[in-house]
């Protein structure tokens, strides 16, 4: 392989890789792209075989010359914005930070401003960008109300290493959940499919025949007033909405889940007494309490915590005052 200045790249192909795919070759070679990003620079003009254009099927012959050069990054047309979270860790590879409840990750439709990326391009002054657009490179998501720990990627390379890490399923991810009912057993696991609601399009649920695979592991850890369980939930697969809909499907949905939990009837019936206590749980009590991940730098394994935030503690010392 030959540099030739910055952003150009030279590979001579050789007896072994002929009858190779362009596209498959590149994503080999250039360890720092996806095969997804490979294939967008050769169909945008950026490689060239032999001095020529070609396309990402072509089929590589002995003696060929193939240059890629990466073009120069693209600004991202999102304007950094002041977006409240906390830094757990940051390097010139990646952060890991810990999500409040309410953040939206990721602009979409309905919120177009205030996420997460927003906030990490007003705090990252380092990106090298990520599919040749300076931007951080969004790894895995956690839903806007779900609390606790994210690892971002800052360039092209830490993010195809961490990508390749969840989808391996190699991701130590441990959540807290709090929910309903008596959880029976110590631990467990749920093996259960997960896809899109055949009625209700915007929730997931268990789909025997047409979901995708999906893993959970639990342990108990507390009972509270003899109507909740406090749960370490490990997911194994990463399918939207997992842990929330693998515990409601199993009975025990999460409190104060406005999708797959419990209404406010459950509430009245169960405590009217104390009609304060469902004014608490403004969003599903789920946190992301321990990440841990191989780092793009050498490899080595890196664990982190965030603690439990506010507003669950606080209906978990709620609930321990309720006489059962």
């Amino acid at each position: 392989m030959k540099q030739e200045g910055d952003r150009t790249t030279s590979f001579s192909v050789t007896q072994t890789d002929i009858a190779q795919r362009l596209d498959a070759f590149l994503a080999v070679q250039c360890k720092d792209l996806t095969r997804s990003r490979v294939q967008e620079l050769i169909k945008t003009g950026w490689v060239r075989v032999n001095q020529h254009l070609s396309k990402p099927g072509y089929r590589l012959k002995t003696g060929d010359l193939i240059e890629v050069t990466l073009p120069p990054l693209l600004p991202l047309r999102l304007e950094p914005e002041p977006v409240a979270f906390e830094l757990i860790y940051e390097d010139p590879w990646l952060i890991v930070v810990n999500k409040p409840p309410g953040v939206v990750v990721h602009p979409a439709p309905g919120h177009f401003t205030g996420t997460l990326v927003h906030g990490l391009l007003r705090h990252c002054k380092d990106l090298s960008g990520i599919g040749g657009v300076m931007r951080p490179g969004i790894v895995h998501r956690l839903d806007k109300d779900t609390s606790g720990l994210m690892v971002v990627a800052k360039n092209d390379a830490a993010h195809a290493f961490l990508s390749a890490q969840f989808k391996a399923g190699a991701v130590t991810k441990r959540y807290v959940a709090l929910v309903h009912g008596i959880v029976k057993g110590e631990k467990g696991e749920i093996d259960l499919p997960i896809g899109r609601h055949p009625v209700r399009r915007k929730e997931m649920s268990v789909q025997a025949s047409k979901g995708r695979a999906a893993k959970t592991l639990w342990e108990k850890k507390e009972e509270l007033a003899g109507l909740f369980t406090l749960l370490s939930v490990s997911p194994k697969t990463g399918r939207t909405h997992q842990i929330r809909v693998h515990l409601s499907h199993e009975g025990h949905p999460i409190v104060g889940d406005p999708v797959y939990g419990y209404r406010r009837s459950w509430w009245k019936k169960r405590f009217p007494e104390k009609p304060d206590l469902l004014s608490r749980i403004e969003r599903q009590m789920l946190h992301a309490g321990t990440l841990g991940f191989a780092h793009p730098q050498g490899g080595g394994y890196r664990e982190f915590q965030a603690s439990l935030p506010a507003d669950m503690q606080g209906v978990l010392e709620l609930l321990k005052s309720i006489d059962t």
